[in-house]
């Protein structure tokens, strides 16, 4: 592991936007994304470069170490170093986001409600709403009759239709939004240093993912913090689950594992352990001079991508 390592020092001196003019993120203003209906297959395991802990210096503020896992591939010199600013961009906009504002929803039936303004400026947001992209399809590709699992999941809604009402000619909802949201982290610590030793990501439906935030004092999707969220839940072993519940049974886990280790995760993966870091900053370093000015500030101009100001909607126009 240790040989795998590689320390990048930086100091964030940008952090303050009252220093003068920042530079801002490269972006592409059209994605390499796969067109609307493309099937995506589940990819092999993968392990990219990403950051894996940080050094804070009590007497810099401003300063930061941060322990950079090379990846499976051993990425050094120059790709490396434009690898590891991407991740440490991700890390400023975590610190400088509130928590409450790092999710995307890319959805066609709530377009108002795609990506919290200040996230959508940044690289980071028009990453995860890439990465939410790549779920819809891949959840789609999964259940498609022709693919090995996509006949599976459809033979045992079949089996369970004819069980259940002694026929398939039922109506079946195969509409089910999925969720990811961060299951756990472990950090170690010690002395100024803090090592990501283990992450997962959940996958969930969103009936599953709503009947959580509601028992939530403050859901971190919902932009009107304080409004109880309505929502029908069917009678179990209903028609209406009928479609969700081996959805869970068959696709989730799949979709969880690759997640969790898939090559066409590795970008969320790489957020997620930059905002682990980042939380980990938040709560343990309040007194920081850093967290005082910038922590939860929405201070992204230092973090802003190139073409910000263009419209979620405009750069996936194929997903809404």
């Amino acid at each position: 592991m240790l040989k795998r390592i590689l320390s990048l020092n930086v100091i964030v001196c940008f952090f303050l936007t009252t220093l003068g003019p920042l530079p801002r993120a490269h972006a592409d203003s059209v994605l390499d994304l796969p067109r609307p209906g493309t099937m995506i297959n589940l990819s092999p395991a993968y392990e990219p470069v990403i950051i894996k802990g940080l050094t804070v210096h009590k007497d810099n503020p401003f300063l930061f170490d941060f322990i950079v896992d090379v990846g499976q591939d051993n990425m050094s010199g120059q790709p490396l170093k434009k690898e590891g600013e991407k991740l440490i961009k991700y890390f400023l906009a975590s610190l400088a986001i509130p928590d409450k504002d790092v999710w995307v929803n890319l959805s066609p039936y709530e377009k108002n409600r795609m990506v919290p303004e200040v996230l959508g400026q940044t690289d980071m947001g028009r990453d995860l709403l890439e990465q939410d992209y790549i779920l819809k399809q891949i959840t789609a590709s999964l259940i498609y009759p022709e693919k090995q699992l996509g006949k599976t999941f459809w033979d045992k809604v079949y089996s369970k239709a004819q069980q259940m009402y002694g026929t398939t000619q039922v109506p079946v909802n195969t509409f089910n939004k999925v969720w990811i949201m961060a299951d756990r982290a472990q950090v170690f610590e010690h002395n100024q240093t803090a090592f990501v030793v283990d992450s997962h990501l959940k996958v969930m439906l969103e009936e599953d993912y709503l009947a959580l935030a509601k028992h939530a004092i403050q859901p971190p999707h919902l932009p009107e913090m304080g409004k109880p969220i309505k929502m029908t839940i069917p009678p179990p072993g209903g028609i209406h689950t009928l479609g969700s519940q081996i959805v869970k049974d068959i696709i989730l886990p799949q979709l969880e594992k690759e997640v969790n280790t898939g090559k066409n995760f590795a970008n969320l993966r790489q957020i997620f352990n930059s905002v682990i870091l980042a939380s980990w900053y938040k709560r343990n370093l309040k007194e920081a001079l850093l967290n005082q000015v910038y922590v939860n500030k929405s201070k992204v101009k230092g973090v802003i991508a190139s073409g910000a100001k263009q419209s979620p909607g405009n750069i996936f126009p194929g997903a809404l």
